[in-house]
């Protein structure tokens, strides 16, 4: 079954259809109906402009490719599952919940709360803004991902970052078993609260950085502002770093200041500051 060059608008238009393809369509009009493809299977969906609520929703084995989702196509993607998002955009409010088995490749997201307890996500090659981007999500993969926000990949499980640039602030609080590989990493109180992150062969800047941490590695990372293309200096520097962390980190180059660390020892070639004004506090920082 094949839907093209044709404009939906009415409620549920297309709900509970399996096995069809919809190219060059528009889901758009005066009747601003809802859930388009709700309870659908096996779906292919081309050239497509959607600029209505709630289109994808407990929808199985989906395939987007080449299509516009609009700042009005709100929460499009929920309770679905085997999905594969190519070259399109992502421009609603939560435009991605609970969901799993999802590839998202060559796409711009600009959307906030995006991909909220969501599982088995690989996202590639991408753009992305948001807020909370990613909360409680479990089994990310993420390669070649520039993303711009606030409070990114809290509460995440299980998870690897490769070669991506993220600017963001209060990222992977409270995150388990992540790794970040070959990243760029700006931003301020990155990782508080977390439990078994290693960072590899990352440039990390960005204010009280990896406090309260457990099981926390570093290898051979930069933690300074210019190393990581930013101006060199407070606030961008690494200062307060490793306060009340459990760590064992090799650092190339020198750490802005660091705080109290609980445990482990930090290598580095130079620090500005060492504070150690906590007795309970028994970590080792060792100057290469």
């Amino acid at each position: 079954m094949k839907f093209e060059n044709q404009i939906f608008d009415q409620e549920r238009a297309l709900y509970g259809l399996k096995n069809f393809e919809v190219l060059n369509c528009k889901f758009d009009g005066p009747a601003d109906g809802e859930s388009a493809f709700k309870e659908c299977s096996d779906i292919s969906v081309a050239d497509t402009y959607l600029n209505l609520r709630y289109p994808f929703w407990h929808d199985d084995n989906l395939t987007i490719s080449n299509c516009n989702m609009t700042e009005n196509c709100r929460a499009a993607l929920w309770y679905s599952k085997n999905i594969l998002i190519r070259n399109s955009a992502l421009h609603g409010i939560k435009a991605l919940r609970e969901c799993s088995a999802a590839k998202i490749e060559n796409c711009e997201i600009v959307s906030p709360e995006f991909g909220w307890f969501s599982k088995n996500v690989e996202v590639s090659d991408s753009k992305a803004e948001s807020e909370y981007f990613f909360m409680r999500a479990e089994k990310l993969h993420f390669k070649n991902v520039i993303f711009k926000g606030k409070y990114s990949f809290q509460y995440i499980k299980d998870c690897v970052f490769e070669n991506c640039i993220f600017d963001t602030k209060d990222a992977f609080w409270h995150g388990e078993n992540i790794l970040v590989k070959n990243c760029i990493v700006r931003g301020e109180y990155l990782a508080w609260y977390s439990d078994g992150l290693t960072f590899e062969n990352c440039k990390i800047a960005g204010t009280q950085p990896f406090c309260y941490c457990k099981n926390l590695k570093l290898v051979d990372c930069t933690m300074d502002a210019e190393s990581a293309g930013l101006t060199p200096g407070f606030p961008n520097d690494c200062d307060l770093a490793f306060e009340k962390s459990e760590v064992e980190a090799v650092i190339t180059g020198k750490i802005e200041s660091i705080k109290n660390p609980k445990s482990g020892t930090i290598r580095c070639s130079g620090v500005n500051e060492i504070i150690m004004d906590d007795p309970e506090s028994q970590g080792k920082i060792l100057l290469n």
